[in-house]
């Protein structure tokens, strides 16, 4: 989801209320990583997106190191960067994503944890192993990543829908009346952008306001502009299509089986979630614990089996639900990876330009 500065996004997760969760220490000592047993001990301070962590897997951490987790959450990455740059809360693991991991960087925010040479990143998969915005894994380490199409419900929709934006954006087409967008200006912005062949980061005024005009003119065929509740509003049958996140597509599908995810073939967003240690972590070796213990293919996998979203870790599959590994929102058929477009930080004059189309077709 490149250059999404200024926004708040919740990558679809569920949304529910945001909570504190903490979760005791395991009472026995068990094995670390690797080698033999040893009680590791102390606190692990963890700010993760609002139930995007599971809590039975901070569980069996706690049992295997010793180490007390506290989980705190948010439900945006400029929330996480204001809280970082306020300095107001010290946490040990925080999960930025892509765009934001340059931003951190580059303001000195975090420390390097040299997570390419942690025990099991040899499993990490391309394009993960060297993302743009730390290509030597110096800073973060994978933990989820997913992309953004729509979904549409086939049982209610008459005829082929073609794998084209072109089948929400044009205003007399198969969901007319009855489709929901993002309320983003990022992700909607960018989605016109690939349909149109212009630069998600245009500087241009000319390029804007052909985006713009193809927004207006879909704008009376939207019935609402809103991110959250996507999975709800479709299994409710309450719109025919919604621009969803896969990981959301994948449980409106679980609630009705007749929702189909498309990866639009002018190219849709490839964004990226990671596990980095603040620059004033209070317990950074046990963030390292912690970090090299996701790595490990049971682990991540559950992971993947909470959030619904495909992690970076070959190997994790076998420990994932068969839902979905059967699921072609999650399991993405390999002809679609040339579709997928990394996210990028656009310049200050193209995020400008974006928010005033964004402002003006809200008005």
């Amino acid at each position: 989801m490149g250059g999404r500065t200024g926004t708040k996004l919740n990558h679809g997760r569920p949304e529910i209320r945001n909570r504190r969760i903490c979760l005791a220490a395991a009472l026995a000592a068990a094995a670390l990583l690797t080698g033999p047993a040893a009680w590791a001990a102390g606190d692990l301070f963890l700010f993760n997106w609002t139930n995007y962590t599971p809590p039975d897997l901070l569980k069996k951490f706690e049992a295997e190191t010793g180490i007390k987790v506290t989980l705190d959450v948010y439900d945006s990455n400029e929330t996480l960067l204001a809280k970082m740059q306020a300095g107001g809360a010290s946490y040990d693991v925080v999960v930025p994503s892509d765009y934001m991991v340059d931003i951190m960087v580059k303001q000195g925010l975090l420390q390097e944890i040299d997570a390419a040479a942690m025990p099991g990143f040899g499993a990490v998969v391309a394009p993960h192993d060297k993302p743009w915005y730390d290509p030597e894994r110096k800073y973060s380490a994978p933990y989820m990543w997913g992309t953004t199409g729509f979904t549409y419900d086939s049982a209610k929709v008459q005829g082929p829908v073609d794998d084209s934006w072109w089948s929400i954006f044009n205003p007399d087409g198969p969901f007319k009346g009855s489709l929901a967008m993002m309320n983003d200006s990022v992700e909607v912005f960018t989605a016109a952008a690939f349909y149109l062949g212009i630069d998600r980061c245009t500087e241009s005024s000319e390029d804007a306001g052909r985006i713009f005009k193809l927004l207006e003119a879909q704008k009376p065929a939207v019935s609402l502009y809103n991110s959250d509740g996507s999975v709800d509003r479709m299994a409710a049958g309450e719109v025919v299509a919604h621009m969803q996140w896969n990981g959301a597509a994948h449980r409106t599908k679980l609630q009705r089986p007749s929702a189909v995810f498309v990866y639009p073939k002018e190219g849709l967003n490839l964004w990226a979630d990671n596990l980095v240690v603040p620059k004033d972590a209070k317990n950074p070796e046990n963030a390292k614990i912690f970090i090299a213990w996701m790595l490990k293919p049971e682990n991540i996998g559950a992971a993947s089996n909470f959030t619904t979203y495909m992690n970076a870790i070959k190997g994790s599959e076998a420990f994932m639900d068969k839902a979905l590994s059967e699921d072609p929102a999650i399991a993405m058929p390999p002809d679609y990876a040339g579709r997928l477009r990394p996210a990028r930080n656009c310049s200050p004059a193209a995020v400008e330009l974006r928010d005033r189309v964004w402002t003006r077709l809200k008005s």
